[in-house]
């Protein structure tokens, strides 16, 4: 399957950052950098408390193993890396908070946010102090809006795009509902441009039903409205917790259509409690799953296991091709701990458009001056309790 997306170039290597706690004004560097710096200073933001810190654990546990991988191997440049991660729980106030505490530490360089809303507020924050950062796995276009942010993930609008592709050239189906949560911007940016999509590509959406924060647990209405509008497969641009009692809702109204999610699906079979039954069949988009059999996932899958006594998710590959690629992006520009960090991130921007990587969430993977990547995607189908990896038709 070919797909058009935004390119340039990429490669992986992992973490750096810069060394300095103060940050240089956007196309210009107020502080001087620090000429008795020895170490990269790297920090990472994201949830480890609340509703999402299934997917900050993953990125903070993913960022540690490759920092500790780096480091055993000689650091970037000859030089180590410190490592800082700071919970937000996916609130925007308390990234930015995060962010300066960050600052305070001495942070030169940001992996981070995990999540969309709060990487938008401190995308802001980076842009201002022109401090490079790059996304795992914030999906909104606004997040990595400045020319100092990159992201290794898809784009909101590419997974929506790409799904619409994928279900069209495989023809899964042509009668289409979609079940979305209106108030979430990663899932109304993924939903809005599907249905583009699928109309481009001779996709018939018969239903579009929506939810909000404030009604995310009886999807009784909007499972019979998709139902009766007769979809054949029902398109879920949400986060597992909430596919997970649409599932339960829908196999109790007798509602059994073919299921096809995006990334925020990943975590669906861990869910306490979930019948994963009622899982087999789903398909998803996805950079990653633990069940690949390259030597390179399951190398990673099996130190990430040794570490930390859990299988990683697609947050976590993607945490880790970050700070590889930070390390081949230093390695490219030659970046020294002593640089300002506006210095730093001017020379990374360079760098990142001039790297290609195989990571462990894409093959080829390249970046282009608006920061996003350009990689294959991987769509697996729930069997047998597992995550499987769907060769297309």
């Amino acid at each position: 399957m070919k797909m058009l997306k935004k390119a340039a170039s990429l490669a992986l290597a992992s973490a750096m950052v810069f060394s300095l706690a103060a940050c240089g004004s956007n196309g210009g560097g107020s502080d001087e950098g620090n000429a008795d710096a020895t170490t990269f200073k790297i920090g990472g933001i994201g949830p480890t408390t609340g509703n999402n810190a299934i997917y900050g654990t993953a990125v903070q546990n993913g960022i540690q193993l490759a920092v500790d991988e780096i480091n055993a191997d000689g650091g970037i440049n000859g030089y180590q890396i410190e490592y800082q991660f700071e919970d937000d729980q996916s609130d925007s106030e308390k990234s930015v908070n995060a962010y300066n505490t960050l600052k305070d530490w001495g942070m030169q360089m940001l992996v981070g946010t995990v999540t969309s809303t709060p990487c938008v507020a401190v995308v802001e924050e980076t842009h201002a102090d022109n401090m490079f950062q790059f996304t795992p796995s914030a999906t909104t276009v606004e997040a990595i809006q400045y020319d100092n942010a990159f992201r290794m993930c898809f784009s909101d609008p590419s997974q929506g795009s790409v799904s619409a592709d994928y279900i069209a050239e495989n023809g899964l189906a042509s009668k289409i509902g979609i079940i979305y949560d209106s108030s979430d911007t990663y899932s109304t940016g993924i939903y809005q441009n599907f249905a583009t999509e699928a109309e481009a590509k001779g996709l018939e959406v018969v239903a579009a039903e929506a939810f909000t924060a404030d009604s995310n647990t009886d999807f009784s209405v909007q499972i019979q409205k998709v139902k009766d509008a007769g979809a054949e497969l029902v398109f879920l641009p949400i986060y597992y917790q909430q596919a997970s009692l649409i599932l339960a809702q829908a196999d109790r109204a007798g509602f059994a259509p073919e299921w096809f999610g995006v990334d925020g699906m990943d975590g669906l079979l861990d869910v306490e409690g979930f019948d994963t039954n009622l899982a087999e069949g789903l398909m998803f988009l996805t950079p990653f799953t633990p069940d690949a059999e390259d030597e390179a996932t399951q190398t990673f899958v099996a130190d990430y296991e040794a570490e930390f006594g859990d299988t990683p998710i697609q947050f976590a590959a993607d945490a880790y091709d970050c700070m590889y690629v930070i390390k081949a992006a230093v390695e490219q520009a030659d970046i020294t701990p002593d640089m300002s960090i506006s210095d730093m991130c001017d020379a990374m921007k360079g760098a990142m458009t001039e790297i290609t990587i195989d990571g462990l969430t894409g093959k080829q993977i390249t970046w282009g001056e608006d920061g996003e990547p350009s990689k294959e995607p991987t769509v697996v189908v729930v069997e047998g309790g597992a995550y499987k990896v769907l060769q297309e038709q």
